[in-house]
């Protein structure tokens, strides 16, 4: 039988995984987290659309909250029979990789997006997603899966940053581009893809983003948060411009991967 997505019960939770700490944790420090989570929102979308899987789970997402979206660029889109790889900035931590699937799904038949663990957890889209991150034991299993999703006919969606955008020095943007997709694109032979999303979280998230950091508090606050931020979008229309491919052959020695995700990532953003 298929795993699909549970409704999620944050005290549950928190008995579950660790019993002595959950005894001494407040009712109303359950009541305040989930709220910040959206526990009432998210069971009530489970129990309309937890059966569903892959394209049909992410379409049900987007009709959930109401979400659309609008397509520039379409024409640079190469024919659905090669290999290429997908990248994104990540605007918004939900509804843009969302929307990725749900635009990308429809024109490829095969897909693998590379996300966090945590993400790996909602079984309904774990025929697509990739995770990216695993430690310990299982990091070598998710090297091999990495590797052989890379080398086989799907198309590959990524978020170089790894992470959501914040806002530094006032200008809402990615961090640091990580050179994986290159070096994968080079050894794999697969044009890149530019995307750009044109979206934005709320102030709150980056200011507390911005405070968490400046206090230097390392534990990433403002990703608790990513769920209110989602469920805010309710109704909203979100622009992704196409940009054209970027040849593999052109990701030649004269810069490093490095400088060559930078130049994606710029380009990425003059879409």
């Amino acid at each position: 039988m298929e795993e699909t997505v549970k409704p999620i019960y944050i005290e549950q939770l928190f008995k579950s995984k660790n019993p002595k700490l959950a005894r001494w944790i407040p009712k109303f420090v359950y009541s305040f987290l989930k709220r910040v989570i959206c526990q009432d929102q998210i069971n009530d979308f489970i129990s309309k659309y937890g059966d569903q899987k892959g394209l049909d789970f992410a379409e049900g997402i987007l009709e959930y909250l109401d979400i659309s979206y609008i397509i520039e660029g379409k024409e640079n889109l190469p024919a659905p029979d090669g290999r290429y790889i997908f990248a994104a900035n990540h605007a918004l931590g939900g509804p843009d990789g969302i929307i990725l699937i749900s635009f990308l799904g429809k024109i490829y038949k095969k897909l693998k997006f590379q996300v966090n663990d945590l993400l790996m957890n909602l079984k309904n889209l774990n025929n697509i997603f990739l995770p990216v991150n695993k430690h310990g034991a299982l990091a070598k299993e998710a090297a091999v899966d990495l590797e052989n999703a890379f080398a086989s006919d799907a198309q590959v969606i990524t978020f170089p940053a790894g992470m959501v955008s914040r806002k530094v020095k006032g200008v809402v943007k990615d961090l640091e581009w990580q050179k994986s997709f290159v070096v994968k694109a080079v050894k794999y032979q697969r044009d890149i893809i530019p995307i750009r999303v044109k979206a934005e979280n709320s102030k709150f998230f980056y200011n507390l983003a911005n405070f968490r950091t400046k206090i230097g508090l390392k534990v990433n606050l403002e990703m608790m948060y990513l769920p209110k931020e989602t469920f805010n979008k309710k109704g909203s229309t979100f622009t992704l411009v196409i940009g054209k491919p970027i040849k593999w052959e052109t990701l030649d020695k004269s810069k490093t991967p490095k400088e060559w995700a930078e130049e994606i990532k710029n380009i990425v953003y003059q879409l």
